[in-house]
């Protein structure tokens, strides 16, 4: 993913509200060029999210370089909008926010360093 960085992995768990799987995937095919700038600005190297149909979870795994400029990203006014553009599909907290729930590493198989993310 690098070349000799090490980098850090953050995962976490959102949720759709049923039957929002399709247009959640249609909003992040069309991401917000301002957006991507952002999160990759913020040392974001990778960032994938996985959908389970079978309760409308989602799974996100990002790599990270800069694991300190990821807290800015909730400041960014293109990052409240997004998270405002989604709230009608998927559970937020009161800031619109998506609502996250850390996921710990129980396993890891790497060929490079990868770290976890402080949190």
């Amino acid at each position: 993913m690098t070349h000799g960085q090490a980098l850090c992995t953050l995962a976490f768990r959102m949720q759709l509200y049923p039957g929002q799987a399709d247009e959640y995937q249609r909003r992040h095919a069309a991401i917000w060029p301002e957006l991507r700038t952002a999160l990759l600005d913020a040392g974001i190297v990778e960032y994938r999210i996985f959908h389970d149909a079978n309760d409308d979870a989602l799974f996100a795994v990002l790599y990270c370089q800069q694991p300190a400029r990821l807290a800015e990203l909730p400041s960014l006014p293109v990052m409240q909008q997004w998270w405002a553009y989604m709230a009608d599909i998927m559970v937020t907290q009161p800031d619109l926010a998506p609502v996250q729930h850390a996921l710990h590493s129980m396993f890891v198989l790497s060929l490079g360093e990868v770290a976890p993310c402080a949190s």
